[in-house]
């Protein structure tokens, strides 16, 4: 049986090298997507509901956020070339 070999740097490893990962446009993508969830946030706050719905609106925007941020840092949107 033959070991499975890790990639070479440049060899189009899964890993994203330094000059691939791109926070800034992760972040530059991900923050209105971040103020709209908080201002929707607010805007149940402010019609007076219970804070209770806060607690139940904020995990989903956020593990979203992170999912979108994550996925422009990366590359996996702009990367994939099997499409």
């Amino acid at each position: 049986m033959d070991r499975p070999v890790a990639p070479e740097e440049n060899e189009g490893s899964p890993i994203p090298t330094d000059d691939r990962s791109d926070r800034w446009r992760a972040a530059k993508y991900t923050s209105p997507f971040v103020a709209l969830g908080i201002m929707n946030v607010a805007l149940v706050l402010g019609w007076g509901l219970e804070p209770l719905w806060v607690f139940a609106m904020l995990p989903p925007i956020l593990f979203i956020s992170v999912l979108t941020w994550v996925a422009f840092k990366s590359g996996f949107v702009t990367d994939r070339e099997d499409y």
